[in-house]
């Protein structure tokens, strides 16, 4: 199986709280911590490098980083650098943005989509480059891995040809930036297909395949916990849908092991991200497939 899972932290009080529900998460058995990029969050860079001081072996990363708001250069530089003060334990997460709110906010403009993507290639690209140019006096550590996370046909055929990790949103987004929608079973598997003929096409294999899960709830009452999460999407997909969603754990911990083992049989996933809220709980799972 070779499971590795990670955590999005977003929840930051003080300095000591966070160094210590960093040291938790890697405690408890996660891989890798991750810290979304969002305006009403932490500056993504700075907390992975207070997460790796707080830790010893754990990475840390962007999930994702939004390189629409971004200049290319300026983001490498403080990528090779947030990798030397993190020992060569940092994940780059890319994506090319989707909220259109947050771009109105920062008084960036909300492109089109190809613009979007436009600027994550570049991103990439500078990233790539300033391996062989680090800083003066300091010796860069290897490059850090590369995920870049997305729905659409462009992203994921970048994904599969350029990234070390394929992240699959699980969701597909409205293309005006303005809501989500989860990704039933079968459109996932129609994301999946994209990528491996991708993967195919270059001559690919070695790629980790990253799900963001969205919805995570450990509990020994999975119809009930189906039947409310239902009423909670205001009754757009039935409980038993839910039950399928890739994006969404919902069951006992043996129950959830059992999904994640069928859904790397199915989609390949072999690399976890759950939110914050299941820090603890999922924790229980990760015991049963470590």
């Amino acid at each position: 199986m070779n499971f590795r899972f990670g955590v999005n932290l977003w929840k930051l009080e003080d300095r000591a709280s966070w160094m210590e529900k960093s040291r938790r998460a890697e405690d408890l058995g996660y891989h890798v911590i991750t810290v979304p990029d969002h305006i009403d969050m932490p500056s993504p860079l700075l907390a992975c490098v207070l997460a790796a001081e707080a830790t010893s072996s754990v990475q840390v990363g962007t999930f994702v980083s939004n390189t629409s708001f971004y200049n290319p250069a300026l983001f490498a530089r403080d990528v090779v650098t947030t990798a030397q003060l993190t020992g060569g334990r940092l994940e780059v997460g890319l994506g090319a943005g989707w909220k259109k709110r947050e771009f109105d906010q920062v008084g960036i403009t909300f492109e089109a989509a190809g613009k979007r993507v436009d600027r994550l290639v570049a991103t990439l690209d500078e990233v790539t480059r300033a391996w062989s140019a680090p800083l003066p006096g300091a010796a860069a550590p290897d490059r850090p891995p590369v995920m870049i996370g997305g729905n659409g046909d462009r992203v994921l055929r970048l994904a599969a040809r350029s990234a070390d990790i394929v992240s699959f949103a699980g969701t597909r987004f409205d293309p005006q930036g303005r809501g989500m929608q989860f990704l039933t079973g079968h459109q996932m598997q129609d994301r999946v297909a994209l990528v491996d003929a991708e993967l195919s096409e270059a001559g690919r294999d070695a790629v980790r395949r990253n799900i963001i899960v969205l919805r995570t709830q450990v509990t020994n009452d999975r119809p009930a916990a189906l039947e409310d999460y239902s009423r909670f999407l205001k009754g757009t997909l039935r409980p038993e849908q839910v039950g399928e969603l890739p994006a969404v754990l919902i069951g006992s911990p043996e129950q959830i092991a059992e999904q994640l083992i069928a859904r790397q049989e199915r989609f390949g996933f072999d690399y976890i991200t759950v939110q914050e809220s299941a820090l603890d709980t999922f924790s229980r799972v990760i015991t049963l497939l470590s």
